[in-house]
This record gives structure tokens, C-alpha cells and sequence, in this order.
């Protein structure tokens, strides 16, 4: 593998974390509301999921889905109601203060972490990626050191981004903000998700 196919897939990988998207809502909403480190917490599940859904794209899951389309499906499916789940929970908490930060009470970390998780399997955003982009530009067999560095490649960029996103709005001025917002910030990122799984639901 040569140094430019790492660079692309690294440049790639980074336009794709950035675009904003259900797991950057989450992360913004989990930071200003529980602090950093449960925001952190997520990220790293978040950035887990990266590398289950990289080591797939590398073992050939675009190759399973050209032989099992169904398969793609169910997986657009589940991804879409989890992505109104996460919704309407959004929703129905957006006229509920934020505590003051030292009476926050965060989740644990194995929740966030397994929260994390489970929003970037059911992200169709990373499943088109890693079945179609990725799966496009990365070497056709790669060797296993090629393979590591990828990996490497694609942690180090999904959690680096969100643990900045989680940095940021967990300090006091960002969290304010969103306080002050709640309402109409839980109720916005509601309607976007809402608005994204029945898109993505749809054929």
C-alpha cells in the first residue's frame, strides 16, 4: 500500500467524521449536558464502531451485500428506527432544564460507550461509506500490516474529531449556550434525525 492511498483514505475518512450527522448531534447533546467525560466516553464507542464497520469493509461486506442485498436492507431498516428512537427520546426530554455541572449525574461509561457503539453501526452514513467509498479506494488485498495501519488510521480520525466536539461542549460558555437553547436545539436535532431515518427507511 502506498503512502497516497493512506492519505486519501485518511482525507476521506476525515470529510465523513466531519459532516455533521446523527453521531455529532449525539455527542454535542451528550458533552454539554453530562460533561466531558462522558462525552469522551461516547466518542470512544463511537470511534470503536468505526473500526467494526473499517475491519468489515476490509474482510469484503461489499461483496456479502452484492450477494445478500437483503441483508443491506434490514440493515437500513434497523438503522432508521434507531435513528427515530434516539428522536423521539430527544424530544420528549427537550423542556427538561440541564442540571447545574456539579449536580450532573452522567451515565456510566460502559452505557456511553455501548451508546456510542451502537449509533455509528446504525449510522447509514457509515454503512454507504464503508460498503461503497471505502470498500472503492482501499488496496484490493491488503497486507495485515496495511490493514493495521488502516485501522489506526480510521481510529485515530473518528475519535480525535469527537473527542474535540466533546471537549468543546462540555466547557462552561458552549454549555450555557445550549442551555439556554435546550428546547429548540433537542427539538431541531429531533426532526433532523426524524427526518433522516425515514428517509433512509424509505426505498
Amino acid at each position: 500500500m502506498t503512502w497516497a492511498v493512506l492519505l486519501t483514505l485518511a482525507g476521506l475518512q476525515a470529510l465523513i467524521v466531519i459532516s455533521p450527522g446523527p453521531a455529532t448531534l449525539l455527542c454535542i447533546k451528550t458533552s454539554a449536558a453530562e460533561g466531558a467525560r462522558s462525552g469522551l466516553a461516547l466518542t470512544f464507542g463511537l470511534a470503536l464502531a468505526a473500526l467494526i464497520w473499517a475491519s468489515a469493509a476490509l474482510a469484503g461486506l461489499s461483496l456479502l451485500f452484492e450477494l445478500a442485498p437483503y441483508l443491506q436492507t434490514a440493515f437500513r431498516i434497523l438503522g432508521a428506527g434507531f435513528l427515530i428512537w434516539i428522536a423521539v427520546a430527544m424530544w420528549r426530554h427537550a423542556d427538561t432544564p440541564l442540571p447545574d455541572a456539579d449536580r450532573v449525574v452522567p451515565r456510566s461509561l460502559l452505557s456511553q460507550i455501548r451508546l456510542g457503539v451502537i449509533t455509528n453501526l446504525a449510522n447509514p452514513k457509515a454503512l454507504a461509506y464503508f460498503t461503497a467509498v471505502f470498500s472503492g479506494v482501499m488496496p484490493a488485498d491488503p497486507s495485515l500490516a496495511s490493514a493495521a495501519m488502516i485501522l489506526c488510521v480510521i481510529f485515530v480520525i473518528e475519535f480525535g474529531w469527537y473527542a474535540i466536539v466533546s471537549l468543546v461542549f462540555s466547557r462552561s460558555g458552549p454549555r450555557r449556550a445550549y442551555g439556554r437553547a435546550k428546547r429548540w436545539l433537542d427539538r431541531s436535532f429531533a426532526a433532523i434525525l426524524t427526518g433522516l431515518g425515514i428517509r433512509i427507511a424509505l426505498p
